[in-house]
């Protein structure tokens, strides 16, 4: 795509109503999720979480 399209593709998302920028912003992040990078990252951090890398409980007092 040339620089003068995205230009004007920026200049059309613009003058969008806040509800069609929701829309656009919750197609792009479909279209990122599709991504053999997005799946490969998703993998990993799901894989972490399972051993139990990322997200622990804390231990009781732990917040004093």
């Amino acid at each position: 795509m040339s620089a003068t399209a995205i230009l004007q593709l920026k200049q059309q998302l613009s003058r969008l109503s806040d509800k069609q920028r929701q829309e656009i912003v919750a197609f792009l992040h479909h279209l990122k999720q599709e991504t053999p990078a997005w799946q490969k990252e998703m993998a990993r951090r799901m894989e972490e979480m399972d051993e139990g890398k990322k997200f622990r409980v804390p231990k009781p007092g732990s917040f004093a």
